[in-house]
């Protein structure tokens, strides 16, 4: 995955509409995005701590309701400039009633969306009663066919799971009597973020699991078990700026992947120490220059070459033989009484690389016994090779020749951006537009 500059994310999202609503965490995610749309640098621990603040980086509160942890607070807020347009809705709840306006308000506005992301899930397991578990599976299944009816064909949903949460959970969102529930909390978000991945795939939205992601990150997860740091909320803004890029066939600048520091990041830092970030800029100038990259590696034939067969041992040469100080102790064998009518031809001297018998096809004429033998008698001259062709030296054979060298194409020439033209599409759209029921006679 690569890492995003603000310049690239401006370019990415250039003329487009955002909207993204959930609860805190996704509201982190908001401004996150907002922040990383104007410069390189993360949020600090009171950007997002603050809730309700009458501006955040140069965006305005549209909408908000006195400060509470009740179920019917209400938070919108809008990030505008001459190419953007970011809006974050608070939801404590995946569908109601506040959301069906909200879908209303979408689809009757002058600007549709292009971009929705979206998570709800903890408030709905905490705050519903015995019930919460039932009514969100109901929920979901209300929520994504809505999202079918009104959401434009071109508009790109990500559901995001549910991030991981801690063993000891004390965020302000719980309420205030201990519940038995809560250490089982984490177990009952794993099984919330199954269905909910289901639910939006079978209606053919797209789902970015957080949970997976996210789930070595502890040390960038706060005391309270359930938020996350600035290092963490970046991670999570290039995963899904790298999957609207994939979704919108955009090709993404080649260099070096995301840094360490994102993904596994530094010590955790003492909670409620503020500390302010330096932007990335000044921290190029104040670093020690990089050594220059490493080429990349050239690339081998596709076919490898076939393995030659080991050459043969030299074995060491054998002592000369004394010659026998006395005579033997046997007489040597008379000569064989029967002449051999023919001597059999010599083979040519030829490479080892040449093909013998065992790649010719022999005629049955070739072999003939002698007549003249008496029977009986058995020994090497019992039959014997009847004329044959020659055979030839051949040259090396076919499995120690090299095999041949298959060449890539060239590389096609990218212009300059990340944006492509030509070549890359977006994903064509999964989901069918609503069928409208069919007029009787």
């Amino acid at each position: 995955m690569v890492h995003l500059l603000a310049s690239e994310v401006r370019q990415l999202l250039h003329n487009k509409f955002v909207v993204i609503l959930g609860d805190s965490v996704q509201r982190a995610v908001y401004k996150d995005l907002v922040l990383l749309l104007q410069k390189d640098c993360l949020l600090t621990p009171r950007q997002l701590k603050a809730k309700g603040e009458v501006s955040f980086e140069q965006d305005e509160l549209m909408e908000g309701s006195p400060l509470h942890n009740g179920t019917s607070y209400r938070e919108v807020r809008q990030f505008r400039s001459g190419h953007h347009l970011v809006r974050f809705y608070f939801l404590t709840r995946v569908y109601s009633e506040y959301l069906e306006s909200i879908l209303q308000q979408l689809q009757s506005g002058e600007d549709a969306p292009d971009l929705v992301i979206m998570n709800s899930c903890l408030w709905d397991l905490s705050r519903y009663g015995r019930d919460s578990w039932s009514s969100y599976r109901k929920n979901l299944e209300s929520l994504f066919g809505r999202l079918g009816q009104v959401l434009p064909e071109s508009c790109l949903l990500v559901w995001n799971t549910a991030t991981p949460v801690g063993d000891k959970i004390t965020a302000s969102f719980l309420p205030c009597k201990r519940q038995p529930w809560v250490p089982f909390l984490k177990f009952a978000v794993v099984e919330a973020n199954f269905y909910s991945s289901a639910e939006a795939k079978k209606h053919h939205f797209d789902v970015l699991d957080l949970h997976f992601h996210l789930r070595h990150a502890t040390c960038h997860r706060h005391t309270d078990g359930v938020h996350w740091n600035g290092y963490a909320h970046r991670h999570i803004s290039q995963l899904l700026l790298a999957h609207v890029a994939d979704a919108w066939g955009v090709e993404l600048p080649h260099r070096l992947t995301v840094s360490k520091w994102i993904q596994n990041g530094p010590a955790a830092e003492p909670p409620g120490q503020e500390v302010e970030r330096q932007p990335w800029g000044d921290r190029d100038q104040l670093a020690s220059p990089l050594s220059p990259p490493m080429p990349p590696p050239r690339r081998g034939p596709l076919l490898p070459f076939p393995r030659l067969p080991p050459p043969p041992l030299a074995l060491p040469p054998s002592p000369p033989v004394p010659p026998p100080r006395c005579g033997p102790l046997f007489p040597p064998p008379p000569p064989h009484p029967i002449p051999l009518h023919q001597v059999m031809p010599q083979f040519p001297l030829c490479s080892q690389d040449a093909c013998f018998s065992s790649d010719h096809i022999y005629q049955s004429d070739q072999f003939f016994f002698h007549s003249d033998i008496p029977s009986g008698l058995s020994s090497e001259a019992d039959f014997m090779f009847g004329p044959q062709r020659p055979v030839p030296c051949l040259s090396t054979s076919w499995y120690q020749q090299r095999a041949p060298v298959v060449h890539r194409g060239f590389p096609r020439s990218r212009p300059h951006g990340p944006y492509v033209p030509w070549g890359r599409r977006g994903r064509p759209s999964k989901r069918r537009p609503p069928t409208l029921p069919e007029s009787r006679p």
